[in-house]
């Protein structure tokens, strides 16, 4: 019956585009090639991820019972951008972690839900833990060292000592990205959790500890994984912080040290748009909202700013180590949402137009905001979830980012309104694609009724471009959408189905969705209607 019903929701998704009239705007001039202000080339792997240090066996498994689903929902995102998603394993968790050798299980935690109810604060693991770093193939990681415990308390300084062997040897080959030391210390001192730093932790303390650290992490590397620390190997993931406004702040640690030993090779920071139980979230509000997208990300792009003016070197990419839409593991009804799906869209298309190198979307086990859930618990199904319909579509749009093809940007198109938003994607300096996101609220159900079986016509947006004399003929257009904003299944890309139920994760043609839409450039000018809650991809070249 779970199929049953996935078809039954699919059976009306993707059949409203050929609409009468719709919303109309004017046309929207796109560039040439990307303007000489646009943003570095994009990186390999841009649409990466980041697993709850704690539930990482959850979505690897071990040897023995590797977790395919995941394998396959990873591969599906590597096959598109031509390198598979990297994978960072921390979050709060990896600073509550401490290590004890004759745990026969992975993990051992324990929930206080007075701290969290997501997620346990006090864990052990043991050394089947590392096994899981050998199930995803080609497949690099970041893996977290405890610096909450490991810089001021000994049985966590003891854990980072033991637990170095273990990581550089399940990493060894061409596993490793790099390392990182500590999640979020810039609230250390503030942590809803619980503080584990002084209410006078500063910058200075911080660096301190991360050198005290850092170091005796390359001195257990020496002893027993000296292969890894050679220059291209080693090194880190940091400072991890929560945001830039916190009472550590990103450029004055960078400034007073962080990279001291020359070691820091990837600066990273975290953002969220907002938080599950802040007041006023709602999905056409936060999330279904182009303006507090852009504004979650300007107090990165400032601090990125002002990193440049303080020597940071553009060899070291700026990236979002942690991300996703409301902290706090999201919001049912919200994170969990198409709503969310097309906002993962926007934000990482955003992100990748304003010079962030590489997004990370957070996850864990039971999490609402979860790209998937990787296994059945008493909370959560097993499943494919919205919010990896919009990592997908958004990797299909940077597509193959290998030297081979020619370098890949993406340039903000600005539109009008903050509830729409549109994108140019150039390969080699040539346009490619062009992504419209119509981000207007649609309620697929209506005091518990379905509107689509009502019959309700569902509103549309004409968009019009104007784009480059050799971008004639044929345009492909493809679809992300679902039933609704509001919708939690019946999600497709493209025709595309990726649920556990139809084949584990791996593609699914569904029969029963329009495909193979095409639109034509006529007098230089391209149009294509956009439902509410939905978006569009034109590909030149009838592709």
């Amino acid at each position: 019956m779970v199929i049953m019903s996935f078809f039954l929701a699919l059976a009306s998704c993707c059949q409203y585009f050929a609409f009468a009239s719709g919303r109309s705007t004017s046309a929207i001039a796109v560039p040439n090639s990307p303007p000489s202000n646009s943003s570095l080339p994009i990186m390999e792997a841009f649409i990466s991820y980041s697993i709850e240090f704690v539930f990482f066996p959850d979505f690897a498994g071990n040897p023995t019972s590797p977790n395919t689903f995941s394998n396959n929902l990873l591969n599906n995102i590597g096959n598109l951008t031509g390198t598979k998603p990297y994978i960072r394993v921390g979050g709060n968790t990896q600073d509550y972690v401490l290590y004890n050798a004759s745990l026969r299980t992975a993990v051992n935690g324990t929930y206080d839900n007075s701290r969290s109810p997501d997620y346990p604060t006090t864990i052990f693991i043991g050394p089947s833990f590392f096994d899981s770093y050998n199930t995803f193939p080609d497949t690099k990681y970041i893996h977290g060292f405890n610096l909450g415990l490991g810089g001021n308390n000994s049985a966590g300084w003891q854990t980072l000592l033991d637990t170095v062997p273990l990581a550089c040897k399940a990493l060894g080959g061409d596993k490793l990205l790099w390392w990182e030391y500590g999640n979020e210390p810039d609230l250390y001192s503030t942590s809803a959790q619980g503080p584990v730093r002084p209410s006078k932790w500063n910058e200075s303390q911080y660096i301190e500890q991360w050198l005290n650290g850092t170091r005796a992490i390359k001195s257990q590397l020496k002893k027993y994984c000296p292969e890894m620390l050679e220059a291209d190997r080693y090194g880190y993931l940091a400072p991890s912080f929560a945001g830039t406004n916190n009472r550590l702040k990103p450029v004055t640690t960078w400034r007073d040290g962080l990279n001291a030993d020359e070691d820091v090779k990837i600066f990273s920071s975290h953002n969220y748009i907002s938080g599950a139980t802040q007041p006023g979230v709602t999905l056409q509000n936060t999330l279904l909202n182009h303006t507090k997208t852009r504004l979650s990300i300007s107090s990165q792009i400032a601090t990125l700013t002002n990193l440049s003016l303080q020597g940071l070197p553009q060899s070291i990419p700026f990236t979002l180590g942690e991300t996703n839409s409301l902290y706090n593991q999201g919001k049912p009804g919200l994170s969990n949402s198409f709503g969310a799906a097309l906002w993962n869209l926007d934000f990482n298309l955003y992100c990748a137009a304003v010079g962030i190198r590489r997004v990370h979307m957070h996850m864990g086990t039971d999490y609402r905001y979860a790209a998937w859930q990787p296994l059945q618990t008493n909370k959560t199904s097993l499943g494919t979830k919205p919010p990896y319909y919009g990592q997908l579509a958004a990797a299909a749009v940077i597509g193959d980012v290998r030297k081979n093809r020619g370098e890949v940007r993406i340039v903000h198109l600005p539109l009008e309104g903050e509830m729409e938003a549109a994108y140019a994607a150039f390969v080699g300096g040539r346009l490619e694609k062009i992504t419209v996101i119509n981000l207007r609220a649609y309620n697929h159900t209506v005091n518990g009724t379905s509107s689509v079986l009502n019959e309700e016509e569902r509103p549309s947006e004409t968009y019009r471009f104007k784009v480059p004399m050799y971008c004639g003929g044929k345009v492909g257009v493809k679809r992300l959408c679902a039933n609704g904003s509001d919708a939690i299944s019946g999600v497709t890309w493209n025709g595309w189905s990726y649920n556990w139920e139809l084949d584990e994760g791996r593609p699914v043609r569904l029969s029963n969705v329009t495909v193979g839409e095409v639109a034509r450039v006529e007098r230089g000018v391209v149009s294509v209607d956009v439902a509410d809650s939905s978006a569009a991809v034109l590909e030149f070249g009838g592709r």
